[in-house]
């Protein structure tokens, strides 16, 4: 990957780069080394101390040659975990993983054309009103990097990010709070054979714990979901022990709290049914935000996709992203859909022309922040 890399070759060399979360060093050395190679500085905080990972967010300032609205572009460097190699392959002009498990479009697709447009800005000397790239790690794991950032660091007052899996022209209006449990069950062990009677099974319990959630997609801005079940120790052993793992969403604050409370009281009542303790947290991973279709930020993005030929079209979103924890923070961040599909899983795949879109997508918000219009 070098300063004249087109956005596939780039997304290519990224891509073959495992990066799961916390384990994000060697595809960020390929970013700074491209940083590094077009002269500009890189800083790094030090988040990866707080939250575990190998690095911290990884912020490059490009000072401003002309007057007009500095823009932050932000991207994560961590995917999730694959299950095997990451072996990019170009096919019709569709990049896939020719192994069975995720390619990593989610979200090198978005730092691949947001390196292009500022290598593309830096060689070509093209005037604009400041850029700030900020690359977060673990954000597959609760938005960890983005959360531990100090968003006063920025100069820019709004920015994007690339991260939900649409079309591009899509637009990302609002998106949810999301709640998530870790609920343990503790029972009872005896013989199953002998003296299941003496017993107080955890998988039971929370077996008839999950039966009676609410789950699935609830209404259209709110889902609920169990996840991962572990438990037990043996076939012949009453389980004393049965870790549920489970989440809610909602664009509701409303229905948020009703789905929460929901889950744990079925949780509750089937403890107590089953003879068992319940040990239950819940945890708030991040909160909801809608911007509107007049906002700055969103109305310049729609600009630069239809000056680029893309159909605009606003729709809400049942995922989080880096967005939600700069919303937060009072720091309007427009997420937008970037051509990635059927991610986190192993038929993700990227078209290479949507790379070469969303560079060109990028250098014109840049450009239009730079004019003022």
């Amino acid at each position: 990957m070098n300063a004249d890399s087109t956005p596939l070759e780039i997304f290519l060399e990224l891509a073959a780069e495992k990066s799961p979360p916390g384990q994000e060093r060697a595809v960020a050395e390929r970013v700074i080394g491209f940083l590094h190679g077009l002269g500009l500085e890189v800083d790094e905080d030090a988040a990866g101390d707080e939250i575990g990972s190998e690095i911290g967010n990884i912020l490059c300032r490009l000072p401003a040659t002309c007057d007009g609205t500095p823009i932050f572009l932000n991207a994560h460097l961590d995917t999730v975990p694959p299950t095997a190699d990451i072996e990019p392959v170009v096919e019709d002009g569709v990049v896939t993983n020719r192994l069975p498990t995720i390619l990593g479009a989610d979200n090198k697709a978005a730092v691949a054309a947001m390196l292009a447009a500022t290598r593309d800005l830096v060689r070509r000397g093209l005037p604009h009103a400041g850029v700030e790239l900020l690359l977060t790690p673990m954000e597959e794991v609760g938005l960890r990097g983005a959360k531990q950032f100090d968003v006063s660091r920025l100069a820019a007052p709004f920015g994007y990010c690339y991260d939900h899996a649409a079309p591009i022209g899509e637009i990302v209006l609002a998106a949810p709070s999301q709640r998530t449990f870790l609920l343990t069950f503790h029972g009872r062990p005896a013989h199953s054979g002998i003296a299941p009677e003496q017993g107080r099974s955890a998988i039971l319990a929370a077996s008839r714990a999950i039966v009676a959630m609410p789950l699935g997609r609830l209404d259209d801005a709110t889902t609920a979901n169990v996840g991962l079940i572990e438990g037990g120790v043996a076939g012949n052993i009453v389980p004393p022990v049965c870790v549920v793992r489970a989440e809610a969403r909602s664009r509701d604050q409303t229905r948020l709290t009703e789905t929460v409370q929901a889950m744990l009281d079925a949780a509750t009542a089937a403890a107590e049914e089953t003879g068992c303790r319940l040990e239950a947290a819940i945890t708030s991973e991040y909160e909801s935000y809608r911007l509107e279709q007049d906002d700055r930020p969103v109305a310049l993005a729609a600009r630069a996709l239809a000056e680029c030929g893309h159909a605009v079209r606003f729709i809400e979103s049942g995922g989080g992203a880096d967005a939600n924890v700069f919303n937060a923070a009072g720091l309007p961040c427009v997420n937008l859909c970037n051509g990635m599909a059927d991610i986190h899983t192993a038929d993700e795949h990227i078209a290479a022309a949507d790379l070469d879109a969303m560079t060109e997508v990028t250098r014109k918000l840049i450009d239009l922040a730079r004019s003022g219009r």
